[in-house]
């Protein structure tokens, strides 16, 4: 009897590792199907569209020329956000990288790395608490003639990154989001700018430079507030379209198992297989990299009388540098993948498809 039992078990455990290794097995396929994915009407040719935008390392070149991007975002809660946004923005080229932070926030992404230039200047809700609004309002002033001094500066600007929802500090990135559209700089909105955008649409309709980067409860959001309905996944392309034309102007990344990105003429996904490890910050960095593009995109002088929006052509290229990345970190890393690991693999995606030299 005791033989049997430990039969019957050793019999339950072959069948259980039959079962597990089938589902590896169908999962694997299933994978491989998706990184030979047979181009769909929508698909872009990123690989193509990354390679042409991306400038050649000319030693005549100065610095600055290769990108200037700065990050609006960091808090007390959050500082490894805007951290990853702006340096994913270096790993990829970008010339200088800025973040544009509180005070509490700066000791903290300083920290991380000397590469950045940080700006303790953002106030939170608590840090002036007691103050009159006449005080209050001289802050928020002095805050943004502090950002404005270096707008013209920058190719770029990510706003959101790690920015948390404190009221004040909302306030104050309004009125930086409104000094970008009067400057002409191209704004890339993710996280809590969403949240921001969102609830004051405004702030980006008509704004044809704006680019925003929702996840599936970010773009949910989106729709119920601008289209007053629910995801349609049936008919994913032309609701993006829909809810572009509703907010006016912008393009709109929609962040999935392919990424959907639209401006509302167009609609292009980008499904090459990425990583099946989903940790945190992952948004960050396609928002540096979008960026970067962007402002390379905007550069290149044989796409200024293309059809396709710089806008479109930079959000292609981020998505696909950033899924390239992280699948490759993954392939080393595997369950262990943060997205540190995918930060350094940008420069090597990025390298296959066009050599430094």
């Amino acid at each position: 009897m005791w033989v049997s039992s430990v039969l019957r078990r050793q019999n339950f455990l072959i069948r259980c590792l039959g079962g597990c290794s089938d589902h590896f097995h169908t999962n694997h396929k299933t994978m491989q199907a998706m990184k030979t994915m047979s181009a769909s009407p929508l698909e872009a040719d990123s690989e193509n569209i990354l390679r042409a935008i991306t400038p050649t390392l000319d030693p005549s070149r100065h610095k600055g020329q290769a990108g200037k991007i700065a990050v609006i975002g960091g808090c007390r809660e959050y500082t490894g956000a805007p951290y990853f946004a702006a340096i994913s923005a270096l790993k990829i080229g970008a010339d200088l990288s800025h973040v544009f932070c509180t005070k509490d926030a700066a000791p903290v992404i300083k920290g991380y790395s000397p590469e950045l230039i940080v700006h303790p200047i953002l106030e939170e809700s608590y840090s002036i608490s007691g103050l009159g609004d006449e005080e209050r309002s001289s802050i928020s002033s002095n805050i943004l003639v502090e950002v404005d001094k270096w707008m013209e500066r920058f190719d770029c600007l990510v706003v959101g990154p790690g920015l948390g929802r404190d009221p004040f500090l909302l306030e104050c990135v309004s009125e930086i989001l409104k000094c970008a559209r009067q400057s002409n700089v191209p704004i890339v909105i993710d996280g809590d700018g969403l949240f921001l955008v969102t609830n004051s649409p405004d702030l980006v309709s008509g704004y044809h430079l704006a680019v925003l980067t929702p996840n599936v409860n970010e773009y949910k959001r989106l729709v119920q507030k601008v289209l007053s309905c629910e995801v349609n996944d049936k008919d994913a392309p032309k609701q993006l379209q829909s809810l572009v034309k509703g907010i006016g102007g912008v393009t709109i990344l929609q962040k999935g198992k392919s990424d959907l990105i639209s401006d509302g003429e167009i609609v292009k996904s980008v499904s090459i297989y990425g990583s099946p490890r989903r940790c945190g910050g992952q948004g960050d960095i396609l928002s540096g990299s979008v960026a970067v593009f962007l402002s390379w995109a905007r550069a290149k002088e044989k796409f200024a009388k293309s059809q396709i929006n710089p806008t479109v052509l930079g959000c292609i290229a981020g998505s696909f540098l950033l899924r390239k990345a992280a699948s490759l970190a993954f392939e080393h890393k595997k369950r262990s993948t943060l997205t540190t690991d995918i930060i350094e693999y940008l420069g090597k995606s990025l390298e296959d498809i066009c050599p430094a030299c």
